[in-house]
């Protein structure tokens, strides 16, 4: 994003509550909604896409259908802060992660991973995650539900 501040207006508002709703909702549609036409849609999004507010858009896999149904968090304690980047260099290496953060608190790194049960979760943590050169421990949090998954607001 540039130095300048974004100025979202209640025509881009709608826009975007409509796009993040559903990335595949007519712009025809949209257009008539706020009364303008389809290439104005395109000109706005253009503008939010080039300001970095908008990051494409994705079709979302649904992990369950292809058999991953055990989602966990895991903290990752490392031996010294100096092994972050290596290990981080590790993690990419393990296609069930799919979320890493750098964090404060207890744990150096925290990250999200999908396994297909438990028994994979125990395989992931066991034979790949704790062999890490730097790891010293993890702790696990196995999600039982999600409740809440939304974008932030406009």
């Amino acid at each position: 994003m540039n130095d300048k501040s974004l100025y979202i207006d209640g025509i881009d508002k709608i826009i975007l509550e409509h796009l993040t709703q559903d990335a595949r909702a007519p712009i025809l549609g949209i257009a008539r909604e706020v009364g303008i036409s389809g290439a104005a849609i395109h000109q706005r999004l253009r503008k939010l896409k080039k300001s970095g507010l908008l990051k494409g858009s994705q079709f979302i896999i649904d992990p369950k259908v292809l058999g991953y149904k055990t989602l966990a968090f895991v903290g990752i304690f490392l031996s010294t802060s100096s092994n972050y980047k290596e290990a981080i260099l590790k993690l990419e290496d393990i296609p069930e992660i799919i979320e890493s953060h750098y964090t404060t608190g207890n744990y150096s790194i925290f990250i999200k991973l999908l396994c297909k049960d438990n028994e994979h979760l125990m395989q992931i943590l066991n034979k790949k995650i704790q062999l890490i050169k730097g790891v010293a421990r993890t702790e696990t949090f196995i999600s039982l539900d999600q409740h809440i998954d939304r974008q932030i607001g406009i």
